[in-house]
């Protein structure tokens, strides 16, 4: 039973708030908008699966325990998100600035196999 729930938990999520719904839409430039009139949303967890983000302002944004499996994250700046837990499998990655503390293994083993990234301790 307590294993069924763990797992359940790790899923990746349809959020309900405005700013999630933008960017399944695609709807970056009014996402990065809004952000910038200082809305904010809870996105960890979320399921981004075969979106392209690529123009998002990702500054600060806690993505941990995402799923971006095959998006389109070029050039986007994660250097100030919370990326653990999150998977990038088969994502297109080139020219993306990841944490300093996400070891380029992880990286790389997320991006192949679809692990969950782990940080440094």
């Amino acid at each position: 039973m307590v294993e069924a729930t763990i797992m359940t938990q790790n899923q990746p999520e349809f959020k309900d708030n405005e700013l999630y719904r933008l960017l399944r839409d695609e709807n970056v430039s009014e996402f990065n908008k809004q952000r910038g009139e200082g809305d904010s949303c809870d996105l960890s967890g979320a399921d981004f699966r075969n979106l392209v983000l690529s123009k998002i302002d990702a500054h600060d944004i806690d993505f941990s325990n995402c799923y971006f499996r095959g998006c389109d994250l070029r050039g986007i700046d994660f250097s100030s998100c919370n990326l653990a837990g999150a998977s990038i499998h088969d994502a297109q990655i080139s020219g993306v600035l990841f944490p300093i503390e996400l070891d380029a293994a992880e990286i790389r083993l997320s991006h192949q196999h679809g692990t969950r990234m782990r940080y440094r301790k």
